[in-house]
């Protein structure tokens, strides 16, 4: 059978570009083998055009003008990764008008104008392909849209940042301060410079959004998100946590009720320990999906890197070529906003269990105190963690594990026990997620 020739450009030469040119350079027989497609790389823009890369490109390839991309009519994908937003929307808007279909792994620019694109991409007959926007080399969207689309979701939990996971794995195995964690993941290379995106929640929101709208096939806006991030975390909290059989995760949360009401949310978590979420560690990503059919599937591996997630932007080029992507994605059909702004639910009515560390001056009657305001908010205890030990102006710690109540109610609670003269600073609060068990019926 003779190969089908497609060539590709390519916008964006840093990390995840490179990894694209090396797979097709290097893999190019082994997919033409398998699939029939010859990938030519024929164009590479990227405003540096001098720095050493990772990669040989054969002359003529990078340019830094775009218009060599966008005006080469035998191009028939183009790849978007040059990160960021505003620059790279326009790109992927040019791509699309110039009649080329789409792929890229820019989780930032979906989450904030995926809505838009898509509606682009529809009027130009064009599509998008964003397997590896997600979770690195996770075949997670091509899981949600085709895997289980014989499924009504009905929730999602995800460890989605590398970043936080690693941080949070050695503060708990180490028994690590936050920034000595946070240190070690850069020198190992899996935090920036700069990790405010990641250890804020900001980066696992975007995914969130993305994740959250393919599956319960509503237009997700990032405002629709509560997000909280990990830079607070102690780990005196990780031990008490781990005394009462928890261990924290950064978790991106979707969540879908009888009433078609969602609830979206990225926190840091306490875990059952022998859940599947809580032996994920390291930089590893692992997403779990509630289908009413299936049943819980859990999805597990590399969720970054230059090498995963070339591997999922290839995958994606070859979807496209073989016209798979264009009939997915031409039913990519989600309910607009005007219909599903009032099915948002709101962080403060969200029920869950919760956490709470006091640092309680050592003197009678301090229990009476902080019981009677969570009784006053219909707040029920289900457990209880005192050591003794005394901290800063004559205080001692004690863990409360509180039945499920409303948000709001425990909001409300910490905000009168802050004012007790008998506590000690301000109150720390973490969400005990219980992520449901799939267990075979007798």
């Amino acid at each position: 059978m003779a190969e089908k020739i497609v060539k590709v450009g390519l916008a964006g030469f840093g990390t995840v570009g490179c990894g694209v040119a090396k797979l097709i350079a290097e893999d190019a027989d082994a997919i033409a083998a398998k699939t029939g497609l010859r990938l030519e790389l024929a164009c590479v823009v990227d405003i540096d055009t001098k720095s050493a890369r990772p990669v040989k490109l054969p002359d003529g390839i990078l340019t830094d003008e775009l218009d060599r991309l966008l005006d080469d009519d035998t191009i028939q994908i183009g790849v978007e990764a040059i990160g960021g937003t505003d620059a790279a929307k326009q790109v992927q808007l040019k791509m699309l008008e110039a009649g080329k279909d789409v792929v890229t792994a820019n989780k930032a620019v979906l989450a904030e104008y995926g809505n838009e694109l898509y509606r682009a991409a529809q009027q130009n007959g064009r599509c998008i392909a964003f397997e590896a926007s997600c979770a690195g080399g996770i075949p997670i969207i091509s899981a949600i849209r085709t895997g289980l689309a014989a499924n009504n979701i009905t929730a999602m939990y995800g460890i989605v940042n590398g970043t936080c996971n690693y941080i949070l794995s050695n503060m708990t195995a180490k028994n690590e301060r936050f920034c000595e964690a946070l240190a070690e993941a850069q020198k190992k290379g899996y935090a920036e410079a700069d990790p405010t995106l990641d250890i804020s929640g900001g980066d696992s929101a975007h995914k969130l959004a993305i994740l959250a709208s393919i599956a319960f096939g509503y237009e997700i806006t990032l405002d629709d998100i509560f997000v909280e991030g990990i830079e607070s975390i102690s780990k005196d909290d990780l031990c008490y946590g781990g005394e009462m059989g928890y261990c924290l995760k950064l978790l991106a949360i979707g969540e879908k009720d009888e009433q078609d009401k969602v609830s979206l949310r990225v926190h840091p978590s306490f875990i059952a320990k022998d859940g599947a979420l809580a032996r994920v560690g390291g930089p590893f990503n692992a997403i779990s999906i509630f289908g009413s059919a299936v049943g819980q599937v859990t999805y597990y591996g590399r969720g970054a890197g230059m090498m995963p997630t070339a591997s999922a932007v290839v995958a994606d080029i070859i979807d496209v070529a073989l016209g798979n992507s264009a009939t997915t994605f031409s039913h990519l059909h989600l309910r607009p906003r005007n219909e599903v702004e009032s099915l948002i639910e709101k962080i403060d009515n969200i029920i869950s269990r919760f956490y709470i560390r006091i640092m309680c001056k050592d003197q009678p009657g301090v229990i009476a105190q902080w019981s009677k305001i969570l009784a006053d908010h219909q707040i029920s205890i289900s457990g209880a963690l005192q050591h003794e030990g005394i901290g800063p102006e004559n205080t001692v710690p004690v863990v409360i594990a509180t039945h499920p109540t409303r948000q709001k109610n425990i909001t409300a609670a910490l905000e009168d026990m802050e004012r007790l003269d008998v506590i000690g600073g301000k109150p720390v609060c973490i969400r005990i997620v219980d992520i449901p068990e799939d267990k075979e019926s007798a």
